[in-house]
């Protein structure tokens, strides 16, 4: 068995970790031929092959006149994966009443790995879609939803996610030093809602407030939408007392689950 030491001491082995990096080829590119896989990992074609069958004779890749692309298996896994989250089952029907209700994007999200993955999503009749699809991970500074988060967790998590990511920006708006994504964090602690200004996209804005059971953070909710509907006025008198009351309908349903 081949492997090899990592930096925190633990051993990996590398053909699994290959295989991972595979799969992130087809998950980026899509349908892909082997000469693809092996450009983009700067591998032998036979190895890339090898990876491929493989991938291929467990159901998780799929060969078709085009190449090779990623199976529904994925799907099947993630769905039961997000079905063990405890925010999930009962947050899912309050996003699609906060939709409905605001005419907006309504997003429930959790923190995985030091990331904002976007669990649900709920779209109301005059909803913009941010191209910010469900399973996505990206850096927790850039999204409301991830602001709020942040805002729960210990300083010295935050500290160790901004380590580990640092914090690259996305677009001139975006928080680019510890100290102000501190000062953010206790307004948005103090205010009680987090608010993503043009942060991930141009153009976009999102309010989000944290989903806590027992003192603790599970995840948040929020409404996004383009920015000349998001004005200061009718977030605070209308979107996000929305917002707040759905959020209070999931977090009194989960505690008494």
């Amino acid at each position: 068995m081949n492997t090899e030491n990592s930096d925190d001491g633990g051993k990996r082995i590398k053909a699994v970790q290959r295989a991972f990096e595979v799969v992130s080829v087809l998950r980026e590119e899509g349908t892909v031929r082997i000469q693809d896989v092996a450009d983009s990992l700067d591998i032998p074609t036979s190895t890339a092959h090898v990876h491929l069958k493989t991938l291929e004779s467990v159901d998780y890749v799929v060969k078709d006149t085009n190449g090779y692309r990623l199976s529904l298996r994925f799907l099947q896994d993630g769905a039961v994966v997000r079905n063990e989250l405890r925010a999930y089952p009962t947050a899912k029907v309050e996003i699609q009443n906060l939709a409905e209700t605001t005419g907006e994007v309504a997003n429930l999200g959790v923190e995985e790995g030091g990331q904002r993955v976007i669990v649900y999503q709920s779209e109301g009749s005059e909803a913009v879609y941010d191209n910010a699809p469900i399973g996505e991970f990206t850096n927790m500074h850039w999204t409301a939803l991830g602001k709020a988060i942040l805002a729960e967790l210990p300083e010295d998590y935050v500290r160790k996610i901004v380590d580990q990511y640092g914090l690259p920006t996305a677009t001139e708006n975006t928080i680019a030093e510890f100290d102000q994504l501190l000062e953010e964090l206790a307004t948005i602690r103090e205010q009680g809602f987090a608010l993503e200004d043009e942060e991930r996209r141009t153009g976009i804005r999102s309010i989000a407030v944290p989903l806590k059971v027992e003192e603790n953070v599970i995840g948040a909710v929020s409404i996004s939408g383009p920015k000349e509907r998001f004005n200061d006025s009718r977030i605070t008198n209308e979107l996000l007392p929305a917002l707040k009351d759905r959020t209070n309908v999931i977090e009194v349903k989960i505690a008494y689950e």
